[in-house]
């Protein structure tokens, strides 16, 4: 997969005076929090490339909906993009960072592990097989900056930090402040809206404050849609498949004028899903004296989505029941999506010694509802609604972190214990059965009318449903050395421990030098690694269905990587992916107001977990499965590339203008597959799409702002 990407943006204009003295400077005066602990560094002293995004400022020039919106506006190597017809994807955008996938860029808020969502992406879509961060959970207007590290940390903050860190710093600023923001495509429609509020006040004392946050948004659907070439009456699955084309056309067009409709009224809605969202977030931080303060921080957001399954036309009389759609129908996928998190926390400083104890929560759970469809095997019976069920993940993690200032030296170190749960809950009995003729669970041998389950999205079973958990302890401890901002040297180490899979141990080695004033090299080499995900460990949404051959009922859908069907075909229990990371390059300032940097990376990850197409083999039969898809560490991959920085502050007038230039390039490829002898046999079949559709086509290969 090859990627180009290029931003130019202009951002801000004209501002009044007293705006422009209140910023002036402050582009190099930011002081990054990721990536080190109580080093003060602003992002052109630092040994691997930090992006700073000012919220404010991008917000007044091209507002945007969500964290990731903005994101993917400003940064070319970030990604997000919407999925259409993919089931609970297209309620939730996977991101990437430098090509990698959505579960290999780590996502803290105000410097603290934030959950994942409890959605594995499965539908063939960017990121198959992973599982990332909900960035559109934290509302835009509680936001005060994103930093984004772009370089491999899991030496610092441990799993999941292999392309890089996302830190997003909430607002802690006193006073009021509301939005109100509107937007429509150029083809009139995906109307979008938001309102939001932030207020904050001090709690009675200096340096004390609580920042709350509000915000309501509505993204209406999108249509990108045509007429197609699909046989809607009769017996072919397209008109090129008929004997006659040309007649089997002309039948659909007879039968169509006859019930008064047009063609039109079976196209498929593709395009983006309808989404409301409502999110109420808070910060806030008491000092009771000049040593020792609390701090807490989270909030909550709810999102309700409504995307499309594929039209089932007349013509599938098995998917169908023609009583209740005489023409067909086109299921709508409605989710209920709760995430919550919150954080507490203690800090404490003596003789320079910084001590940070703190507690961090979060959820996530998918509710899973399938409107305007059927259950066929019910016939005339069946309900058009149906529950699907659920699944949930929660994340809770306990941090110590230690750190001094000695000199030009900087001492870290600390521990971290992490708790994790991940939960499958079942739907209605509808959503997930096939019936007989006679309303009873069909079995072997059993009369059928049509396919059972709701059409779409088959709901989860109790075979399916589960709760698993884990826990994890890590040690860490890094060095930091600054000589009068012109040598910077960071070395780091990490040491953890999962209940699951067992140790990893990762370190890396920075360093920065400027050669002559406003010109530096800098360079970066380590390991990092990703644990596999307890989704990836336990997701499974396998159901009974009417074998290919129609000789009896069978088992297909994704089998959890445990299962037996795994065993007997030789899959391995998951283990971490592994990562080494090199980058190099340089940063200078010309003049004044003039920053440029150029970063070139190269990532390597060994046993990278991906999901498989449909495997059938006969070995699976004695399972009475059919087909399955499954979890496996199948591949190792190599990623390089380029990012290009350039950034000009321009005083104009009593204002200021600032522009910013971007560019990506990032080239991934697959060096090796993974694969026992017993399915060696396999190997095409089922990771010829991963390749051709997770690492070339699903990520654009321009940008252009």
């Amino acid at each position: 997969m090859k990627k180009l990407s290029t931003a130019v943006l202009l951002l801000g204009a004209i501002l009044v005076a007293a705006q422009e003295s209140e910023e002036k400077g402050k582009q190099i005066e930011d002081i990054i929090i990721v990536g080190n602990r109580n080093v003060k560094r602003t992002k052109l002293e630092t040994p691997v490339p930090v992006d700073v995004i000012n919220i404010d400022k991008i917000q007044r020039s091209s507002p945007q909906m969500t964290a990731q919106d903005l994101l993917n506006y400003v940064i070319p190597s970030f990604n997000a993009v919407r999925q259409s017809a993919s089931d609970g994807t297209e309620h939730i955008d996977p991101v990437t960072l430098r090509g990698m996938g959505p579960d290999q860029v780590l996502v803290l808020l105000n410097g603290k592990r934030r959950h994942s969502t409890s959605l594995v992406n499965y539908q063939n879509t960017v990121g198959n097989g992973s599982v990332g961060t909900d960035l559109s959970a934290i509302p835009v207007i509680a936001i005060d900056r994103i930093e984004v590290l772009r370089d491999g940390a899991a030496a610092q903050y441990g799993s999941d930090a292999i392309a890089g860190v996302i830190n997003i710093i909430l607002k802690k600023n006193a006073g009021a402040s509301a939005s109100l923001t509107y937007g429509l495509t150029g083809r009139n429609d995906g109307d979008t809206y938001q309102a939001g509020a932030n207020y904050g006040t001090t709690l009675g004392k200096t340096d004390s404050y609580i920042n709350l946050s509000l915000q309501l948004s509505h993204r209406g659907k999108t249509t990108r849609t045509q007429n197609h070439d699909l046989d809607i009456f009769g017996n072919n699955f397209a008109y090129a498949f008929a004997d006659d084309p040309a007649a089997a056309r002309a039948a659909d067009d007879e039968k169509i004028k006859e019930k008064g409709l047009t063609r039109d009224d079976f196209n498929f809605q593709i395009g983006d899903a309808q989404i409301r969202q409502g999110q109420l977030f808070f910060n806030a931080e008491y000092p009771f004296n000049d040593h020792f303060k609390l701090y807490s921080f989270g909030g909550f957001s709810i999102k309700e989505g409504k995307g499309f399954g594929f039209r089932r036309l007349p013509s599938e009389t098995s998917n169908v029941v023609s009583s209740i759609y005489p023409n067909g129908f086109q299921a709508n996928l409605a989710s209920q999506v709760y995430d919550v998190s919150y954080a507490v926390g203690a800090k404490y400083n003596v003789n320079n010694w910084f001590f940070d104890l703190s507690n961090t929560f979060g959820s996530n759970t998918f509710n899973y509802n399938v409107d305007n469809t059927n259950n066929a095997s019910l016939g005339a019976k069946s309900p058009t609604s149906f529950y699907a069920g659920a699944h949930s993940f929660l994340q809770n993690t306990i941090n110590l972190d230690v750190s001094k200032n000695i000199n030009q030296f900087n001492i870290a170190f600390g521990g971290e214990f992490r708790f994790e749960q991940y939960q499958i809950k079942a739907g209605d009995e509808a959503s997930y059965t096939q019936y007989d003729i006679n309303g009873n669970v069909a079995t072997e041998g059993s009369t059928v009318l049509g396919a059972g389950g709701s059409q779409s999205f088959i709901g989860f079973s109790p075979n399916n449903a589960l709760t698993k958990d884990r826990h994890s302890t890590a040690v860490y401890a890094d060095v930091s050395y600054d000589l009068d901002k012109k040598l910077n040297i960071d070395a780091a180490a990490r040491f953890e421990n999962y209940s699951d899979f067992g140790n990893t141990l990762n370190g890396k080695l920075a360093v920065r030098y400027e050669f002559v004033k406003n010109y530096a090299v800098r360079a970066a080499v380590g390991t990092g690694f990703r644990a596999p995900s307890l989704q990836q460990q336990y997701f499974n949404n396998s159901y009974a269905d009417i074998s290919t051959s129609g000789s009896g009922i069978v088992t297909k859908g994704i089998f959890r990587n445990d299962s037996d069907a795994a065993r007997i075909l030789g899959f391995d229990k998951l283990k971490q992916e592994t990562s080494i990371n090199a980058s190099a390059g340089f940063t200078l300032k010309p003049a004044k107001g003039l920053f440029i940097t150029v970063d070139g990376y190269w990532i390597k990850v060994k046993n990278r977990i991906v999901i498989t197409s449909n495997i059938t083999d006969p070995r699976l039969d004695q399972f009475k499965v059919e087909s399955g898809r499954f979890f496996a560490n199948a591949i190792d991959t190599e990623t390089k590339g380029v990012d290009v920085v350039v950034s000009y502050d321009w005083v104009l007038g009593n204002g200021k203008l600032n522009i910013n230039l971007a560019g990506n390039y990032t080239e991934t490829k697959i060096t090796d597959f993974h694969f026992r002898k017993t399915w060696e046999h396999h190997k095409m079949n089922s990771l010829d799409r991963i390749r051709s559709t997770s690492l070339k086509h699903c990520l654009p290969k321009q940008k252009h702002h």
